[in-house]
């Protein structure tokens, strides 16, 4: 970046922050926090091992400073401005998770737009939070757009509290059904004297998959015998008598099914329901970075800040907004809406925000501010001189 880009973006920063008042999070004292400035040169610094002591006033620290991007730990310390990890004393953390559609499976960042890589983030997110809100009954928990590629979830529940890394590693390997045990979401019941194994459908993966065997029965039915006899024997393990064996089974017994008996039907039944075990684990599985949560010491994103990469705001989204939420629209700083600006780029680019569709070609232009702020914050655009 050059040193005009870098000045311009910078002062612009300084006039947000001098209009926004910034929400620190709980305990906020008890918290490290980091910051990067708009270093000059192509790599990058990180300033870390502050306290609130450190920064001060919040506010003035950031109209003052205007760092390219901000971040306080997900860790509450004894002392978090000490020099050391090891000096700090840690107390507890927040458990953190992280959607970035870069490592979203079926997302080419080569290939998807900017808006279908948030969408395709945003599905994620919704898994996500069906897990954390559902399955382990989190009350205390906050979403954020990143302001870059993903959202941010933190969940502050005290009972998660002062887990370890390795505990955290387990509520990881379940949201993205890591070994998903099949046989673990079987359980034996007593049934008039006798005992048959079914699903448990009460909840968690159980209830996906009894939902997905349920609605898969339903399917089969309605084809005739040997378009339903050939959809069975795509599945792995599934022949043709085992084919013929389970929707016999499905004709004569259909409570059986909406009751999760995987008994009615022989072995056939069960490896239908280990077949489609695995899809579901494929398609509702909330791909998270797990570095993310098993961190205990993790700096996250301060809600409220720019992102240094893109201009646009780390949103904090109230649950009830999340669904009419659109970050190309909603996290556009009204500072950057209003004027235009001259930026000078090598190839013709494509922007899509506040409503816009803004075509850019190669050379000097004339752009909305939040769409020559994005790019160059991006890297793709310099600022030219205005006329």
């Amino acid at each position: 970046m050059d040193d005009r880009t870098r000045e311009y973006l910078r002062g612009r920063f300084g006039d947000y922050y001098r209009e926004v008042s910034l929400s620190p999070p709980p305990d906020a004292h008890l918290r490290e926090w980091g910051h990067i400035p708009w270093t000059p040169g192509a790599g990058t610094t990180m300033v870390r091992h502050q306290s609130m002591y450190d920064l001060g006033d919040l506010d003035t620290f950031f109209a003052d400073n205007a760092p390219r991007h901000a971040y306080f730990s997900a860790a509450r310390y004894d002392d978090p401005g000490a020099s050391t990890m090891s000096r700090k004393g840690w107390r507890s953390a927040d458990l953190v998770f992280d959607l970035d559609a870069d490592h979203l499976p079926g997302v080419d960042p080569e290939e998807a737009t900017y808006r279908e890589m948030l969408a395709a983030c945003k599905d994620a997110l919704l898994r996500l939070l069906d897990f954390l809100e559902n399955d382990f009954a989190f009350e205390d928990l906050s979403v954020v757009f990143s302001g870059g590629r993903g959202y941010h979830v933190h969940v502050r529940d005290e009972a998660i509290r002062e887990l370890g890394s390795e505990a955290r590693r387990e509520v990881v390997d379940y949201v993205r059904a890591i070994d998903l045990d099949v046989d673990g979401l079987i359980r034996t019941v007593s049934d008039r004297g006798t005992t048959k194994r079914v699903l448990r459908t009460e909840g968690g993966w159980g209830a996906r998959v009894h939902e997905a065997l349920v609605e898969y029965a339903d399917d089969l039915r309605e084809m005739d015998d040997e378009d339903a006899r050939e959809r069975l024997m795509e599945l792995d393990g599934i022949g043709e008598g085992r084919a013929k064996t389970i929707l016999g089974a499905f004709d004569r017994n259909p409570d059986a099914v909406r009751e999760g008996n995987v008994e009615a039907g022989g072995p056939g039944v069960r490896r239908l329901v280990s077949a489609l075990a695995a899809r579901v684990a494929a398609t509702d599985a909330a791909p998270i970075d797990e570095p993310v949560t098993t961190d205990t010491r993790r700096l996250i994103r301060l809600p409220g800040t720019l992102h240094g990469g893109s201009g646009l705001v780390v949103t904090p989204i109230a649950r009830d907004e999340l669904d009419a939420f659109d970050p190309l629209r909603d996290a556009v700083p009204d500072r950057f809406v209003g004027r235009d600006i001259r930026i000078d780029v090598d190839a013709d680019r494509t922007v899509e925000l506040n409503g816009k569709r803004c075509t850019i070609q190669a050379g000097e232009n004339t752009v909305p501010e939040f769409a020559g702020v994005f790019l160059m914050a991006r890297g793709e655009a310099r600022k030219a001189p205005e006329r």
